[in-house]
């Protein structure tokens, strides 16, 4: 069996833009606790890591890695939101955020974050999008 070439392991590129939009999410998290705001602006920043990322993990050029940077970047706004969502109300009911995030179901989660972001946000979100499908071709 020959040695499969390590340089262009998609499964590779997509683990580490698994992981990295993890750590994405919570600087995300961090930043809008920070800042007191959502920060819209991160979902371009998380669109340039799932793309560096699955670059770095040797993806292959085209239509896959294009749709593995897109689902990196809708997984690392969901985890943010929900994150953000956690930490606004863990600090109210006196839960560490981790508890709070196990117990938020997606009703309340998607209510509140709804609430909270703004048109401006929406955009950003929107325009990470469409970076990650560009970045990520």
């Amino acid at each position: 069996m020959p040695p499969q070439d390590v340089r262009s392991s998609t499964w590779l590129g997509a683990l580490l833009a698994l992981i990295g939009s993890t750590g994405i999410a919570a600087a995300w998290v961090a930043a809008s606790m920070l800042t007191a705001s959502q920060s819209g602006w991160m979902a371009v920043i998380a669109a340039l890591d799932a793309a560096f990322l699955l670059r770095l993990g040797g993806a292959r050029p085209g239509h896959l890695r294009m749709v593995l940077g897109v689902a990196a970047t809708l997984l690392t706004i969901v985890m943010a939101q929900w994150g953000i969502v956690s930490a606004n109300l863990s600090g109210m009911m006196g839960l560490p955020v981790l508890d709070t995030a196990l117990r938020l179901g997606p009703s309340l989660a998607w209510t509140l974050a709804s609430m909270a972001n703004t048109t401006m946000d929406l955009a950003w979100l929107a325009i990470g999008l469409v970076v990650a499908a560009i970045a990520s071709r």
